[in-house]
């Protein structure tokens, strides 16, 4: 920064100390971003600061080319922007354990639609990451001050001169070079050239600094992560956060601008394979095959309801009395886990009703809505004629659901224009008024119908008023789980008033009802859950919380009653009410397992919930991989002890696990089930 002049002195180089400044200001908020996150196994070592300044330079470079006052308007601009999109990132990954991509910011409407959430999400000490804002305006004020005054003050240090570092390095008002060529007299043409040089120099060097590490990853112990990465954290850890949102980009690109990924002949017979041998596990002739045919079947998706909670009380009263109580007559599946991704409610919804698993990235509603999917709706219309409807009291675009829900075959989509708002609570209207008007609808169908409600009012940051507040939560009023606990609680009633209109309607003994809960709560204090439950808690326990939400599945004739252990998951639901129903899942392109066809000999296969980030359980083990992707890094439990075990047992599971998730992927970027379906014409033709 002092470069020796012509009369033997030192003079500031005020370029040069701007971009290291612009430099450093953006490497510190990657920083106070990565202390954030607290992941597992994901440290940030000289390795990944090499990465993070290597990609500063790469995504800054280009303003070295700029003319004097461009470089310094464009610095100030990319600061701004990076700011933004690591604060975003920042927030979105405490509510979704994930980072921004590119479906998601394409549905900037479910970000702005958050509102309270968002809020809730964004802490003081954020305001680290605009620091680098105040030390630069003070920067600029005492240059100003050092300027003025009582005439053209300048400060020497050995020949320095403060107009030559506020002239040429002010953001936005001036020119600044991570290299210094010539002096001011030079022509036009050698500082074009300087620039040039000095652009292509810092590129080479970002690059060298960012892909040499990488590289060394790739090739030790992160082999084969892009061909196969199921988890954006993963990426993260190898590429860094800037390096992750250019291959996430590059991905997108190639995609929707290159085609769409490419599955050879080979791979779509192995992929056929694999649903055929699926297809065949499901069969059960038993009992239960086609016993409620005909019937009404009303599916509920409720937002954020958990299963830690069921059965149990707060200040002697019951969180959910009227689930509890229908348990009692119901099957309740204690062991039922989300599936979902970064889609959240949508991915709930999507693999409850196509039995694949969510993409890694974004939601299937937004990226890939006119792709073809056996979905539950569509098949009871054409093979049992049933009419279908949807129903949720929210805007329509929110999660692409107008298109979405056209393509799965609903004949209507009941969104929040349909909905007469009566009782305004929360994000839109309250449960109790959506299930008693969506009620007159259904009562007014022609049977049998299909009716697939998402409910609403204990969603993200459960603020409800007082006036329905019914708990007394004890310690934990005026905290985020004691409000969870009383949404709960007011959701919970609304299902009992639904269930008691269903009696009154006579719909009540003509329909079979499935509740389940869509995904967790984003609630990840476990000292909170501790309070709550008053025990201590093991990683394996809280990751079950996390990860378990309740299916009720209540039959007209109220049989079968009990609660069945066995490990179930979203993907399980559409081929088993296709069973009660006597309709055949078995060529239908469906992962999920038939809940009530015999377990086989293979439990690795025949009983096995995969989750979205890689972790798995088949009822006797349980794993829970590392963020840095490593199966060896994972952790084995034996379910039996809930103890860690040996990793070697989770070995084949996790295989079939990252076979199943690579299946689904394929399958629906790749739009195959469409491409089977002309094959198979073809060959009957």
């Amino acid at each position: 920064m002092l470069r020796l002049t012509a009369n033997r002195g030192f003079r500031f180089n005020g370029r040069l100390f701007v971009y290291l400044f612009f430099v450093a200001a953006i490497f510190m908020k990657l920083v106070i971003l990565h202390r954030n996150l607290h992941a597992l196994y994901i440290d940030m070592n000289l390795l990944d600061n090499l990465i993070a300044i290597g990609s500063i330079l790469l995504v800054s470079f280009w303003t070295s080319w700029l003319p004097s006052r461009g470089r310094g308007i464009a610095l100030g601009a990319l600061n701004v922007l990076l700011t933004v999109l690591i604060f975003a990132d920042l927030v979105y990954y405490r509510y979704f354990g994930d980072f921004l991509t590119v479906p998601v910011l394409l549905q900037t409407g479910q970000v702005g639609e958050l509102g309270g959430s968002i809020r809730e999400l964004i802490h003081l000490a954020d305001l680290w990451l605009i620091a680098d804002w105040v030390v630069w305006a003070v920067v600029k004020l005492v240059l100003q001050w050092t300027r003025g005054g009582g005439g053209r003050r300048r400060t020497q240090l050995s020949g320095y001169d403060s107009r030559s570092f506020s002239g040429h390095s002010g953001l936005g008002s001036g020119s600044f070079s991570p290299v210094s060529f010539g002096s001011a007299g030079r022509r036009a043409g050698g500082r074009s050239f300087g620039r040039l040089f000095s652009g292509i120099g810092v590129f080479l060097l970002g690059f060298a600094l960012a892909m040499g590490p990488i590289r060394y990853y790739t090739q030790t112990w992160a082999v084969g992560l892009f061909e196969n990465n199921w988890w954006n954290v993963s990426l993260y850890n190898v590429t860094g956060l800037l390096g992750f949102h250019y291959y996430d980009a590059s991905r997108y690109l190639k995609e929707h601008l290159g085609g769409g990924p490419k599955v050879s002949a080979q791979e779509q017979d192995e992929i056929r394979q694999w649903f055929d041998e699926a297809g065949q596990r499901r069969i059960a002739d038993n009992e239960l095959f086609g016993a409620y045919a005909g019937s009404n079947v009303i599916v509920i998706q409720s937002e954020a309801f958990m299963n830690f909670m069921i059965g149990k009380s707060i200040g002697g009263q019951e969180i959910t009395p009227n689930f509890n109580k229908l348990m009692d007559e119901s099957l309740y599946f204690s062991n039922y886990y989300h599936q979902t991704g970064q889609g959240r409610t949508s991915d709930a919804d999507f693999s409850s009703n196509s039995s694949l698993h969510p993409l890694p990235t974004g939601s299937v509603a937004v990226r890939y809505p006119t792709h073809t999917f056996d979905m539950l709706p569509q098949i009871l219309k054409t093979q049992a004629g049933y009419t279908a409807d949807a129903f949720h009291a929210y805007e329509g675009s929110f999660w692409n659901r107008n298109n979405m829900y056209q393509a799965m075959g609903y004949d209507r989509f009941y969104s929040k224009k349909d909905f007469q708002l009566d009782e305004p609570l929360g994000w839109s209207l309250g449960d109790k008024s959506f299930f008693r008007q969506s009620l007159d609808v259904m009562a007014q169908e022609k049977p049998p119908f299909y009716s697939f409600l998402i409910t609403l009012s204990s969603h993200h940051p459960y603020t409800l008023p007082a006036s329905v507040q019914e708990l007394d939560t004890g310690e934990l009023k005026g905290t985020i789980l004691g409000d969870y606990l009383q949404a709960v609680h007011y959701v919970d009633a609304a299902l009992g008033e639904f269930v008691e209109g269903l009696k009154r309607e006579g719909l009540w003994d003509q329909t079979i009802l499935a509740f389940y809960g869509d995904h967790d709560n984003s609630i990840t204090d476990k000292a909170m859950y501790e309070q709550f439950l008053g025990k201590s808690l093991s990683d394996l326990d809280m990751h079950q919380i996390l990860n378990q939400v309740p299916l009720l599945l209540h039959l007209p004739d109220s049989q079968h009653a009990g609660v069945y252990e066995e490990p179930a998951g979203q993907l399980d639901l559409a081929p088993t009410l296709l069973h009660l129903l006597g309709i055949h899942s078995d060529s239908y392109y469906m992962m999920g397992h038939n809940l009530f066809a015999d377990t086989g000999t293979d439990r690795a296969v025949d009983r096995l919930i995969v989750l979205r980030s890689g972790a798995f359980t088949d009822g006797e083990r349980y794993y829970i991989p590392s963020a840095d992707n490593l199966f060896a890094n994972g952790t084995c439990y034996d379910l039996a002890s809930r103890k860690t075990t040996a990793v070697e047992p989770c070995r084949a599971p996790h295989e079939e696990a990252m076979k199943r998730l690579r299946i689904s992927d394929q399958v629906i970027t790749s739009d195959l089930i469409a491409t089977f379906r002309k094959e198979d014409q073809g060959a009957a033709r």
